[in-house]
Parts: structure tokens; C-alpha cells; sequence
């Protein structure tokens, strides 16, 4: 079934400026097709192509790391393990953030705590506060 650029954005939910400029990029599977008019013609792969693409780009990985992918997935048989090491690299960056914001909501919570306890004991005034040198936990 073919898609056009505001059925695409609208499924993908990418602007049709974005669209065009994963175009530019190549970012694409295969190339974007247009009638004799200049209108785009975009296919369901697309749209699949599209959301690997946005799940990489919004994780974390460059573009030029995307156009390489794409590029080697346009080649075909015979270059997987250097995909496999391009989405290996990309997985342990992955990881690496997953750990870091897993820190971060840790802190959170104890913060939240921190603040719930406090305000239920009716001592909000005893958080950090620069003016009270008796004041307890930080900020």
C-alpha cells in the first residue's frame, strides 16, 4: 500500500520536515520513491525502517552510526557480524544509561523520602536551608 509523507508522519509520528531530512541522510532502507509529480511514495517497510531508526537516533546513536547501519543492511548477506558489532556497541551505550538513570531515580526516591518524612514530622524547615546552620539533609 503506498503511504504518503503526511500519512507517514502522522503514523510515525515525525514531522515531514524530519521526513525529508532522514531522507537527505539516507536513512532509509531502500529509496524514497516518487511519482511522475515529485510526490513522495512511502511502503510499510518504511515505516518499519522508521521506527528502528528513531529508537536508535532517540538512545543515543549518531547519525553517522545509523547511515552505516542502514547502509550495511541495504548491502545484504555477508557483512552481519559487522552489524552485530555496530548494535554490540550500541547496547553496552545502552546499558550504560540505563545504569546511570537507575542511579539517578535512586537518588530520587531517597530525595522524595527525605521530603515526605520531613514534611509528615512537620520539620520541612530543618531541609538544607543556607541560613540555618542547624538544618539537616541536603538539598
Amino acid at each position: 500500500m503506498d503511504l504518503s509523507i503526511g500519512e507517514v508522519a502522522q503514523r510515525s509520528g515525525l514531522s515531514v520536515h524530519a521526513l525529508r531530512f532522514y531522507e537527505r541522510e539516507g536513512l532509509f532502507a531502500n529509496p524514497v520513491r516518487r511519482l511522475a509529480n515529485g510526490r513522495r511514495i512511502y511502503h510499510e517497510e518504511d515505516l518499519e525502517c522508521l521506527a528502528i531508526c528513531t529508537k536508535l537516533r532517540s538512545s543515543g546513536m549518531s547519525l553517522a552510526e545509523i547511515r552505516r547501519y542502514i547502509e550495511l543492511a541495504r548491502e545484504g548477506a555477508g557483512n552481519e557480524r559487522e552489524r552485530l558489532e555496530l548494535l554490540r556497541r550500541h547496547q553496552d551505550h545502552v546499558e550504560g544509561q540505563i545504569r546511570e538513570l537507575q542511579r539517578t531515580l535512586d537518588m530520587m526516591r531517597d530525595k522524595v523520602r527525605i521530603y515526605e518524612d520531613h514534611l509528615a514530622r512537620g520539620e520541612a524547615d530543618r531541609l538544607w536551608n543556607p541560613t540555618r546552620p542547624d538544618a539537616g539533609q541536603g538539598l
